[in-house]
């Protein structure tokens, strides 16, 4: 075969041909040596590299330089690298296939001739190589280079027939046995990236393990498919041994670049943590995986969103900060709102979220950031970022619910139009999501409209039987409407079930027994919820199940009607007009209008009675003007908006007495609902500001000492509840024992 007519086997087949030019001089003769078996079926077979470096004398472990890296452009002077023809050689030299040297000599390629020296080493360990390569004969044998560019060509089928031709017409004839060990490394090869190719990684493994020499630097790709392969196959820590093993002994810097991306996107953060430290400087006052950096930190930071209890290490979170800063793309800011929202940082995740929203707007972008203002108790707000969002999947759909259930949910109710109302109320039914439908009952009952709480209790039930927290307000609303039996056929179905259903004619706050802060609705932010406009007419739901949810209220404490009562109405001396159908109060006199207020007063409709009182307001400065302030006050109050309450209050001059009982009402409702909202120190300062106005009733007593209950100022609580129980009061001999309870909880019993 003549070396210089012909193209080289390396040359055609950079990729195909498995060289040892990576692995040090007689490690593979080692390992067939000392028996090694690469059995991929072996249950604690290790990575392939492990095994080697094991297995290897320390002399010649995968660490240690493998090519002449001061060669010059002479090939004498690169063999002067290796041993020379002039040393001892053995008493018999084995007969080693030589062509490919000179074809490299001729051609000046250092390193695939010293790659070829460390082949044929590793081969043949008492072979010594020629001083100089291009003093090796030319092979004149014409069949055998024939088969040699088969090779080269990867047409091994027909250099199996070749062979077998040959065999047949000469007898006694063997092919190389180079050719023999370079063909089936070949066809092992093949089959390896095939199987890899097909996702059959097990094969991968097994043709990787029975074939060591295809595990070396000259080859990478084979070692990225095995390392994958491992991964793939539940042996993750073996994968990341192979890609260290890359890292420790590979030096092709592209080659390490792109080590670090495929471990990247197959190994968990804290294993990649050991790849990236195996990291080399550049040698430009910077480190090799300095261009990937940002997107290796985008990784990380993602698998942090995905695990809440992975901490990522501050290096990576700065990185994605600067070029979130820097390129201003919405997605980078997405991710660092995600992995704050994770952690409950809140106010880290609605900078980011905000950032993102406002760059590029997305469902993504506003589900994280209608979670934060949810969390941060702005609902109303995060209903109107979901809204247009809610359809795009079911996350979506759920943020949005839960957007609108705690909406509904909030103390005091939050002034919603009817537009809002409306297409809450649209979603609600259309999800058939029971919170929000409960929550709506609540809404309603705040608004002092029975009749609309009860369709809303009614049809929570239907879609939900054993929802505990509807029947409860459907038997409040129903004992509300004067339904005896409406009441007892709820406390019957739920008997044994729910307590408080049980006790509803008690009057009593509904304290939990514990000094921790008292519970409010349980909306989680994955719950979904929607709201009230028109509610569905639906039957009521009879319930026969077992089963209960335990939460409570639109509040953590319920008030009978006559502790939420408002000042005594002072009337006009004009009598009221008919008011039992609906006109427009702006088309009516100042008079008229005050008329009609006062009327839909006595109604219970203070939402309409606010508009009637608002037409009033017209009238010149006076008493009429006096009368609609105070009306529309105390609308406000039985609507349950203190706030809107406040500002009617000063729009015109009031009296003394009706504004020191409007304070007092306003302060009172203040502090209900600062307790509902779990602000005991904000509810004391409010009941502290009516007490100035105002003796204090025993229910605010009451409220007032599960103020100090729930602060732990046990002494100051025991005093409270010691005076109310004095006047014979059971919510005090209550109070008692809930603070004992507080004081010993291990005497619970």
């Amino acid at each position: 075969m003549t070396v210089r007519d012909r193209e080289t086997i390396e040359d055609k087949l950079r990729v195909s041909t498995v060289q040892h030019s990576d692995m040090p001089s007689g490690l593979i003769s080692h390992i067939k040596q000392t028996g090694i078996a690469f059995d991929a079926s072996a249950a604690d077979m290790g990575t392939i590299a492990d095994r080697i470096q094991a297995s290897a004398p320390s002399a010649v472990l995968p660490n240690a330089p493998t090519a002449i890296q001061t060669a010059t452009d002479t090939p004498a002077v690169v063999a002067q690298a290796v041993p020379q023809s002039g040393a001892p050689q053995p008493a018999a030299a084995p007969k080693v296939d030589e062509s490919a040297l000179r074809y490299f000599a001729s051609r000046g390629d250092k390193a695939r001739l010293q790659a070829e020296i460390s082949r044929l080493q590793a081969l043949y360990p008492n072979w010594v190589p020629p001083t100089d390569p291009l003093a090796i004969p030319q092979n004149s044998d014409k069949q055998l280079e024939t088969m040699w560019q088969l090779y080269s060509e990867g047409r091994y089928a027909e250099l199996h027939r070749a062979i077998t031709g040959r065999q047949a017409a000469e007898s006694g004839w063997q092919p190389p046995s180079d050719l023999l060990e370079r063909l089936e490394v070949a066809e092992a090869r093949t089959r390896l990236i095939n199987a890899s190719d097909l996702k059959q990684y097990a094969t991968v493994v097994e043709l990787g393990a029975s074939t060591p020499s295809l595990l070396t630097c000259s080859d990478i790709d084979i070692l990225w498919r095995v390392a994958e392969a491992f991964i793939r196959t539940d042996r993750a820590s073996r994968g990341q041994d192979t890609y260290a093993y890359i890292l420790k002994n590979c030096a092709n810097p592209q080659e390490r670049l792109a080590t670090a991306q495929k471990a990247a996107a197959l190994l968990p953060y804290q294993p990649m943590q050991d790849i990236l430290a195996l990291e080399k400087p550049d040698g430009n006052s910077g480190r090799e995986f300095d261009s990937i950096r940002t997107d290796l930190a985008r990784r990380f930071v993602a698998e942090g969103n995905d695990d809440p209890k992975l901490d990522i290490a501050p290096t990576y979170l700065t990185e994605v900060e600067r070029v979130a800063q820097s390129q201003g793309l919405a997605s980078d800011a997405v991710l660092l709102g995600w992995y704050y929202l994770r952690r409950q940082n809140y106010g880290d995740a609605e900078k980011w979220f905000r950032i993102a929203h406002d760059k590029g707007d997305s469902a993504t972008a506003s589900q994280g950031f209608a979670l934060v203002l949810i969390a941060n108790g702005r609902p109303q707000e995060a209903e109107d970022v979901m809204y247009k969002w809610r359809g795009v999947s079911k996350d979506a759909t759920a943020t949005y619910l839960a957007a609108t259930a705690n909406l509904m949910a909030l103390q005091p109710p939050a002034a919603l139009g009817e537009t809002v109302l409306s297409r809450i109320a649209t979603e609600v039914i259309a999800q058939k999501y029971v919170p929000t439908a409960q929550q709506f009952g609540w809404f309603a009952r705040s608004l002092n409209q029975p009749q609309t709480a009860l369709r809303w209790f009614e049809t929570a039930l239907n879609w939900k039987p054993d929802d505990e927290p509807s029947a409860y307000g459907l038997a409040v609303t129903r004992n509300q409407l004067n339904d005896r039996q409406g009441v007892a056929e709820i406390q019957r179905l739920w008997a044994g079930r729910s307590e408080r259903i049980a006790r509803l004619n008690e009057v009593r706050p509904q304290v939990p027994v514990s000094s921790e802060p008292l519970p409010l609705p349980n909306l989680a932010a994955s719950q979904t919820a929607t709201a009230l406009s028109q509610p569905p007419a639906t039957p009521p739901a009879k319930s026969t199940t077992n089963d209960t949810t335990g939460v409570g209220s639109s509040s953590g404490i319920e008030y009978s009607q006559s502790e939420r009562r408002t000042p005594p109405v002072t009337r006009n001396t004009r009598q009221p007009r008919g008011c039992s159908t609906t006109i427009n109060s702006q088309l009516l006199t100042p008079g008229d209008a005050l008329s009609r207020g006062w009327c839909l007063m006595d109604l219970n409709r203070p939402m309409e009675a606010i508009e009637a009182f608002e037409t009033a307001m017209d009238a010149p400065a006076g008493k009429m003007r006096e009368d609609a302030a105070y009306g529309q006050s105390l609308a406000y109050l039985r609507a349950g908006l203190t706030n809107n309450a406040a500002v009617a209050a000063a729009k015109a001059p009031l009296s003394h007495q009706r504004a020191a009982e409007l304070q007092v009402a306003i302060l009172a409702n203040r502090a209900l609902s600062a307790f509902s909202a779990k602000r005991y120190q904000e509810t004391l300062i409010y009941l502290d500001q009516r007490a100035q106005l105002q003796q204090e009733r025993l229910d605010l007593m009451v409220l007032r000492g599960y103020c100090y209950l729930n602060l732990k100022m046990y002494d100051d609580a025991e005093r409270i509840f010691s005076a109310v129980a004095a006047t014979g009061s059971k919510d005090g001999n209550r109070g008692l024992t809930d603070l004992r309870l507080a004081l010993h909880p291990d005497h619970s019993e």
